[in-house]
């Protein structure tokens, strides 16, 4: 499996001549999605899932789909007649030749004054996890974490202690769109061999546009 940074949240994924596209946001590329068979969206605050970037996508490729929890599918099943797929807690669907499992059900708490909406994480092929914006554990075991380390409802605390209960063989860091070069060496500190530890995981940040093979 050939893995892309995209940009924030949003990742890529290439596997016998198919490409799945999760959470291309407003902080993505505009053609984060272009050229996807399948998109996933997590949830429907704008950095995960922005209408533009899947019209773009849907329109280059007619046979297209996208997967995503109800909140996100009401507001664009009208634009994508039978092509937006509901999903949610526990379910299994195969996507552009991928099998996801869906995991979760709420985000993360921002402040106890705001109402928490849903979000689901998306478990691939059974190894990759992008857990969307929440610190969901799946219920077995992950070799490649897509970790969100900086966001206004987390802190590092809580990002090491996310790797050390998942238990990956790697974890590369998503969600890092708001993050200065400054801020993104003492994350990879903080997550590396010289912090506090996160178990047996390695721990690296994907730039935009770099991709890694997934063994």
């Amino acid at each position: 499996m050939k893995l892309t940074k995209k940009g924030h949240a949003c990742v890529r994924l290439e596997n016998g001549g198919q490409t799945l596209v999760i959470d291309p946001g407003n902080f993505s590329e505009a053609d984060a999605a272009v050229g996807a068979d399948a998109v996933l969206v997590t949830h429907e605050h704008p950095d995960h899932f922005d209408e533009g970037r899947l019209r773009a996508a849907l329109d280059a490729n007619p046979a297209a789909e996208i997967w995503t929890l109800r909140s996100v599918a009401d507001q664009i099943a009208p634009a994508f007649p039978g092509r937006v797929h509901t999903v949610g807690n526990g379910d299994t669907f195969s996507a552009a030749g991928f099998d996801v499992e869906v995991h979760g059900e709420l985000h993360a708490v921002i402040h106890p004054d705001r109402p928490r909406i849903t979000n689901i994480g998306f478990l691939v092929d059974g190894s990759l996890f992008h857990p969307g914006d929440a610190l969901t554990v799946p219920d077995k075991g992950v070799a490649t974490l897509m970790l969100p380390v900086h966001a206004p409802w987390n802190k590092v605390s809580e990002i090491i202690d996310y790797v050390r209960e998942v238990a990956p063989r790697r974890a590369f860091s998503i969600h890092d769109g708001l993050l200065s070069d400054n801020g993104h060496g003492i994350y990879n500190t903080l997550l590396g061999p010289s912090g506090p530890g996160i178990g047996e995981a390695e721990h690296r940040r994907i730039a935009p546009g770099e991709s890694v093979e997934l063994a």
